[in-house]
C-alpha cells in the first residue's frame, strides 16, 4: 500500500540536513585515528553548532502543501492508481 507523507514539513528532513552538515563539515575528509579522535571531534562540532545555528526558515506552506496533495490525487485518479491501490489492499 502507497502512503503519501508530506516530505516538507517532516521532522526527518531537519535531521538529514543536520547530518548532511555534520559530513560536510566534520566527516570529511575523514582523517582520524581512532575513535576517541572523532568522538572529540563531533562532540566539538556539536557544541560548536548549537552556539551558531539558527532555525531553518521553511518556505512550504501549508496552503503548498494542501495544492501539492490535491495535484497527487487529481493525477491518481486520472492514471487509476486509487483503484488499482484499494485491489492490492483487499
Amino acid at each position: 500500500m502507497a502512503v503519501s507523507l508530506p516530505v516538507h514539513a517532516s521532522w526527518l528532513n531537519q535531521i538529514e540536513i543536520y547530518f548532511s552538515i555534520v559530513q560536510r563539515k566534520v566527516l570529511t575528509p575523514l582523517d582520524v585515528t581512532n575513535k576517541a579522535t572523532l568522538t572529540k571531534r563531533l562532540l566539538d562540532f556539536q557544541d560548536y553548532y548549537q552556539e551558531v545555528a539558527k532555525p531553518f526558515s521553511w518556505k512550504f506552506s501549508a496552503e503548498d502543501l494542501k495544492n501539492r496533495l490535491k495535484a497527487i490525487q487529481e493525477f491518481s485518479s486520472l492514471v487509476g492508481w486509487a483503484n488499482r491501490a484499494r485491489r492490492t489492499v483487499l
